[in-house]
């Protein structure tokens, strides 16, 4: 009731100093005047101020606010750990599952390990192995790539 009031007001201070602006020939001013006081009147008539003012002086809100708060700091917090300990993420191991599910299966994977582009499909490489995994090499064969590249760049 009072912040109606105040607003009311507000409104008729406004209409008053349009009225004496167009007194003195500035209608242009004097219209845009009158355009912002009517602004707090029509807040007031919409119900927004009484929206606002719920939100604002409940205390429930300002505690939703609190918990909303304290659960991104959550988020924040547990990807931060995650990112510093080398842990994979959701989505690392969602693809992890995926892959192994395909290799298992013998279905092709829809994405590789390291991460392809969304909706690019990569061919299963054979039984038993799923897209994106190295095939198991023995130690000896560990600089072959290496040993390849060299010579077709004739090093």
């Amino acid at each position: 009731m009072l912040i109606e009031t105040v607003f009311s007001a507000v409104s008729a201070a406004g209409l008053g100093i349009a009225l004496l602006t167009a007194y003195r020939k500035r209608f242009l001013a004097a219209t845009r005047i009158a355009a912002y006081s009517l602004i707090p009147v029509g807040l007031v008539m919409t119900g927004v101020v009484d929206w606002v003012a719920d939100l604002v002086f409940k205390p429930s809100v300002w505690a939703g606010f609190g918990v909303l708060a304290l659960s991104w700091a959550l988020f924040v917090t547990a990807r931060t750990v995650e990112r510093r300990k080398g842990l994979p993420s959701r989505r690392e191991r969602r693809e992890r599952r995926r892959a192994a599910k395909a290799a298992a299966g013998g279905a092709p994977a829809t994405r590789a390990v390291g991460g392809s582009s969304p909706g690019v499909s990569t061919p299963s490489l054979g039984p038993g192995r799923g897209a994106g995994r190295p095939a198991p090499t023995a130690p000896a064969d560990d600089f072959s790539d290496i040993e390849a590249i060299l010579k077709k760049h004739g090093i």
